[in-house]
């Protein structure tokens, strides 16, 4: 999978792409690579249309854990909107636990978009200190998903 994959950088650049031109989605091929990020134009007719609770409890989850994050270590934050994975397959053990000590570079979850899965690295060595999602979590890009200190 690796080998296929395109590497974060890139992904974080395509999604700034996305968020500053206002875009629906954008979707880049390089040879035997494809990769397509959506912006929040999906995400807004999703929260429109269920104006109940959910509403509510997704714009005040990242407001806590924001302040979480602050004083308890440095902010993982999804690089896409997609699916939040923490293993490899859902039989498997996820790639870290809270406790779980990581590198830079280590593969700390998995997101899928348009049913591509992107093995997301940590930024930085560290102790995760909370997961802040559960596996099978919708993600926006820029959430806060797990904490490392």
């Amino acid at each position: 999978m690796s080998e296929k994959s395109f590497d974060l950088d890139t992904v974080k650049k395509l999604a700034e792409l996305v968020k500053k031109n206002d875009l629906g989605e954008i979707t880049v091929v390089d040879g035997d690579k494809k990769i397509t990020v959506k912006g929040k134009v999906c995400v807004c007719a999703q929260s429109v249309t269920p104006a109940q609770p959910a509403t509510p409890a997704q714009p005040a989850a990242p407001v806590q854990t924001a302040e979480k994050a602050v004083s308890g270590g440095k902010e993982v934050k999804a690089p896409i909107v997609g699916t939040f994975y923490a293993a490899p397959s859902p039989d498997a053990e996820p790639f870290v636990k809270v406790g779980s000590q990581v590198k830079k570079g280590d593969t700390i979850f998995i997101i899928e978009s348009m049913k591509v899965m992107s093995e997301v690295p940590s930024e930085f060595d560290g102790v995760v200190k909370e997961i802040l999602v559960k596996s099978g979590d919708p993600v926006d890009f820029d959430q806060t998903l797990m904490v490392i200190g």
